[in-house]
């Protein structure tokens, strides 16, 4: 006889779901019959997408993390967040240096770190956040864009910053200039580029556009994969 499922009680916008233990917090809220069509994306993370604030039983702190990897406990309380709130200035990277002067004139907000280290503690893919801030406020693009390259966007540490500094969209910034500017060129890329300009590739997008379902999984299951060796 198969063993009885454990469940535990969650408590989501204010009401309450039995749901089975050792499901993530997204798991759980479709067995609880949530249908989630915003602030969910691949579900296994990450993609960022699924932002989420909850307390512990027992818990007096506010936590924050992903859905897609935070597993219930029984007694959460948990909210989930479409988006976290945070303007992004519009600057024309052909006009800038990669330099001190392109972090202050964009994000100067960044100058208010006070080296709490809060935003690398909640960052779900363990980024050194607080280091790639202090890069950009000594000017060093490269450093910075190095450090935050993995950064999926979720918003968590903006959330959670006291300075309410908008660390992923000042990191987005250095990993651009570092991208146009202190990187050699990709000839491929350029190459590529190229052949997007001259349209080369038009007629097979087409056909894939308007291409019915059935014969687009069939093209896409027997497409020749090539491995490397690395």
């Amino acid at each position: 006889m198969a063993d009885k499922v454990k469940m535990v009680k969650i408590v989501v916008l204010g009401e309450g779901f039995d749901v089975p233990e050792g499901l993530t917090i997204i798991n759980a809220l479709e067995y609880a019959g949530f249908q989630l069509t915003h602030g969910v994306g691949c579900r296994e993370g990450f993609c960022g997408a699924c932002g989420t604030i909850y307390r512990e039983k027992g818990d007096y702190k506010l936590q924050a993390g992903l859905a897609c990897q935070t597993v219930v406990s029984d007694g959460m309380y948990l909210a989930q967040i479409p988006f976290v709130p945070a303007e992004k200035p519009v600057y024309d990277i052909t006009k800038l240096k990669p330099d001190i002067t392109a972090i202050k004139d964009n994000y100067p907000i960044v100058f208010r770190c006070v080296a709490c280290n809060t935003c690398t503690k909640v960052c779900p893919q363990d980024l050194e956040v607080m280091d790639y801030v202090q890069a950009l406020i000594r000017g060093d693009i490269e450093r910075a864009a190095d450090l935050s390259f993995d950064c999926i966007r979720c918003g968590l540490c903006a959330l959670r910053c006291p300075a309410e500094i908008v660390q992923y969209n000042s990191a987005m910034l250095a990993r651009r200039l570092c991208g146009r500017y202190l990187l050699p060129e990709s000839k491929d890329l350029t190459k590529r580029l190229k052949e997007i300009a001259e349209k080369k590739y038009d007629e097979e997008l087409d056909e894939l556009v308007n291409m019915n379902l059935k014969k687009l999984k069939e093209k896409y299951y027997s497409r020749e994969i090539k491995l490397f060796d690395i």
